[in-house]
């Protein structure tokens, strides 16, 4: 809650690999694991927190080697299930990259619904669940690794190194914008 002034709610955590993020729409929907550790606070609580456009995101970034950044959204909501949990996010500054606008405007996809706009499913070949255009530069509800080995299929934020190494720790937070 002190992060950059605070008032900040926690919508994702990923800490270890204690917990699968391969899940299901109605999982996702729902919402799943302990804020504590490793979390996905749901879809629809999501929409409702962000329906009112007001919401910035900020998502916090940690490589296995201990190095942090981060990524702030100045425009963050998601429709609501009937649409998808289509994205809207824009804004961007912070020192991880944006690996995040090239998935604006998707819908969300999970491993037993595909919403995307390719023909294969990125959430099982990502293993996780995400708004994926072409599949995404970021991955944060991927395949949990222990050490930063590379792949598409781990919670990477490409645009921060230019790499798919798998991060140690994610974090993303939303708050009302002034």
């Amino acid at each position: 809650m002190t992060t950059d002034e605070g008032g900040w709610t926690v919508i994702q955590k990923r800490e270890n690999g204690d917990l699968d993020f391969y899940r299901t729409w109605i999982e996702y929907k729902e919402g799943f694991g302990n804020a504590t550790k490793n979390y996905w606070i749901g879809n629809d609580a999501i929409h409702a927190l962000t329906r009112d456009k007001h919401q910035e995101l900020r998502i916090d970034l940690q490589r296995h080697n201990g190095e942090q950044a981060y990524a702030v959204y100045t425009t963050f909501y998601i429709g609501d299930e009937n649409n998808k949990y289509t994205l809207t996010v824009s804004g961007y500054k912070g020192t991880a990259g944006d690996s995040l606008a090239y998935n604006n405007g998707m819908k969300f996809t999970t491993k037993d619904q595909d919403n995307e706009e390719n023909s294969g499913n990125c959430a099982v070949s990502r293993h996780g669940a995400w708004w994926y255009n072409w599949c995404a530069y970021g991955n944060l509800n991927g395949e949990y690794a222990q050490s930063a080995v590379s792949g598409w299929k781990y919670t990477i934020w490409y645009h921060w190194k230019q790499t798919t190494e798998a991060l140690k720790q994610t974090v993303m937070m939303i708050r009302y914008k002034n």
